[in-house]
């Protein structure tokens, strides 16, 4: 059986906890911050745990993680 793939951009986005979580840091906090709410953006510094509805999908993506 041929190696998968690990998809470039997962890899990059993508952490497996040790108890097979996935973490991954919230988006929209790069630029136009001056607009956004300090309570917004305070919660978007955490990081954030996929959805269990995506768990099999972002696996598929980071096989050898």
């Amino acid at each position: 059986m041929p190696k998968v793939k690990t998809h470039s951009g997962a890899k990059k986005r993508f952490k497996l906890t040790g108890t097979g979580k996935i973490k991954f840091q919230h988006t929209n906090k790069r630029h136009r911050l001056t607009q956004k709410a300090h309570k917004r953006k305070r919660i978007l510094r955490g990081a954030a745990y996929a959805d269990s509805t995506n768990v099999k999908n972002v696996k598929a993506l980071i096989p050898y993680k």
